[in-house]
């Protein structure tokens, strides 16, 4: 083609700007979704944390949401993931230090964390409305960055498994629960304040702690609060710079719990050595590690030979922090999907005033406003563990939770990205960090068919926790006719759990979304509870998203759903 002529009397350097350096206008685009509240700006949480205990927390929650929605809080993110972590074997002078070397905004987001207590208010300041006080902030600061929250769960679900050692808790509690942060590769004796991780899992067993070969010899009489030496190796180390592990070992009576710091009481470094890190396709920013252990100090937790109940409070509150952490995947995917489609049009209209992109974008957050109204319910419960029935709901809730709704944030991802086209798989929007660390929540920390065993385990060792379900479950009975069926079919298929495990998966599918219809019709908004009755509980629609029925009053859903941001 021939070029653009110049018009007669149009100099040729006007020509030249107008043909050859300015070849469109920039329409049509979304502002970036960044320098807003999480909080303010999300009416979901808002009315979740007034309902479940924690309205005293507002002033704070609003503060925190507006730190969590900045731009330079927001690039901590990108950057954390853009510098991915680095290993060091030795030091320069051929030293053997075993350091993981993090980009400053990793440390960064970890300060933010650690200075708010992500780790450590429920301990602290326990009572009405802590845990669902600290489950909003962890929502929030997930949705800014997810993969170093890791460190952050582990510190914070410690604490009961370390408690059940005074002598050892005495040592290493108060440190644990500063409102600090201290990434130095220095002896914890020279911290005032420390992180926990854990090491459970190993090559030949994976979820299947029993089979590990991992042997723990008593340095002196061994038992309780004692010396041991440990020796084996740990398939799965996340967050490897933290300054001790909870570690199962297999001690002369069985299978035991241990504290294992990275550095000995006199200073030099404990022998446990990482061997390399794991390269994973998502939760980047965090370093998973694989390492050996040749004969590393560690200190017994709990009884000899009772490993497993020991560690499994630690592996109960990370398992909920996976239920916060996927909600608040599905959240930010939530409000990318709808801040794009409000400001971006196609076809002659706003793409968020199409009936077709309405169906979709309406189901994505029903999906997340249900999964946040389940996980706040259990913050709850987590709250007030001194009634039974607190007790026994969370202790059923958590598998139940844990295995739904992580296992329902992959697609959600990816039907969010779908919403934002072919910019949401650029890595410079945040829709490709979401759906890679989407399944991460559902496999780690027992993955989906763990969970199942587990509601199971729990329903045959304490059959009231089912009671307890089902009778919170039936507080929303008369509510909704879908719901009363639904609930009654669920409840007549349990008479006979014979064949549990083979029906696992669809009774506890079922078990969460009845737990979830409840919540949303006692306490959520009337356009969304009657959408997620229409669409979970009775439509036979496909399982893909935008499957709503009609009727549904999707225009409302999206507009609750929506930050106003630009």
């Amino acid at each position: 083609m021939n070029a653009p002529q110049p018009k007669p009397g149009i100099p040729a350097t006007e020509h030249g700007d107008r043909y050859l350096a300015v070849t469109h206008e920039v329409i049509n685009q979304p502002p970036a979704l960044e320098n807003y509240n999480l909080y303010e700006q999300d009416i979901a949480l808002r009315e979740a944390v007034k309902r479940e205990g924690a309205a005293k927390s507002e002033s704070d929650l609003n503060a925190f949401g507006a730190h969590a929605g900045k731009a330079s809080t927001i690039d901590l993110g990108f950057r954390a993931n853009t510098n991915k972590p680095e290993f060091n074997t030795h030091d320069r002078f051929g030293h053997r230090i075993d350091e993981v070397d993090f980009h400053p905004s990793y440390h960064e987001l970890m300060r933010i964390a650690f200075e708010n207590g992500l780790h450590s208010s429920p301990w602290t300041n326990p009572g009405a409305g802590a845990h669902v006080t600290r489950a909003a902030k962890y929502y929030m600061h997930s949705q800014v960055e997810a993969a170093h929250c890791c460190p952050v769960t582990m510190t914070f679900a410690a604490i009961p498994s370390i408690r059940k050692q005074p002598e050892v808790a005495s040592l290493w509690e108060s440190r644990v629960l500063a409102n600090s942060y201290d990434a130095r590769n220095v002896p914890d004796t020279q911290k005032s304040s420390v992180t926990i991780g854990m090491a459970m899992t190993e090559k030949q067993g994976g979820s299947d702690v029993r089979s590990n070969s991992t042997l723990a010899y008593p340095v002196g009489d061994g038992g309780s609060g004692q010396a041991y030496e440990l020796v084996g190796h740990k398939w799965f180390v996340s967050a490897p710079m933290c300054d001790a592990f909870l570690v199962l070992a297999q001690a002369p009576g069985g299978l035991s719990c241990f504290l294992m710091p990275r550095w000995r009481p006199d200073g030099t470094k404990n022998p446990w050595q990482i061997q390399r890190l794991k390269n994973k396709m998502g939760n980047v920013a965090n370093a998973s590690s694989e390492v050996e252990l040749r004969g590393a100090l560690a200190w017994m937790i709990g009884e000899e030979g009772r490993g497993v109940p020991t560690i499994i409070e630690m592996v109960a509150m990370t398992r909920f922090d996976c239920m916060i952490g996927s909600s608040a995947g599905m959240r930010q995917a939530v409000a990318q999907a709808t801040h794009h489609c409000r400001h971006r049009s196609a076809f002659g209209s706003r793409l968020s005033e199409q009936p077709l992109m309405q169906n979709v974008l309406a189901d994505l957050a029903l999906e997340n406003e249900a999964a946040l109204a389940y996980t706040m319910r259990v913050a709850r419960a987590l709250d007030n563990q001194n009634q039974e029935h607190e007790r026994l709901l969370a202790r059923l809730a958590t598998p139940v939770g844990k295995y739904w709704i992580c296992k329902r944030t992959p697609n959600h991802a990816y039907e969010s990205m779908e919403c934002i086209g072919g910019s949401g798989v650029m890595e410079d929007c945040i829709m490709p960090r979401l759906f890679r660390e989407s399944p991460v929540n559902a496999i780690w920390e027992g993955s989906g068919n763990v969970q199942c065993l587990d509601t199971l385990r729990a329903i045959q060792k304490e059959p009231e926790t089912l009671d307890a379900f089902f009778r919170e479950a039936a507080e929303a009975k008369g509510a909704d006719r879908r719901f009363d069926q639904f609930l009654a079919q669920l409840q007549n298929d349990f008479a006979d759990i014979s064949d549990f495990q083979y029906r696992a998966r669809n009774l506890v599918d079922r078990m969460a979304l009845v737990m979830q219809a409840s919540l949303l019709l006692r306490n959520g908004d009337k356009a969304v509870a009657d959408a997620f009755c229409a669409s979970r509980l009775e439509s036979s629609g496909g399982m893909n998203y935008g499957n709503l029925p009609s009727g549904i009053d999707a225009a409302a859903i999206i507009k609750r759903a929506t930050p106003v941001v630009g």
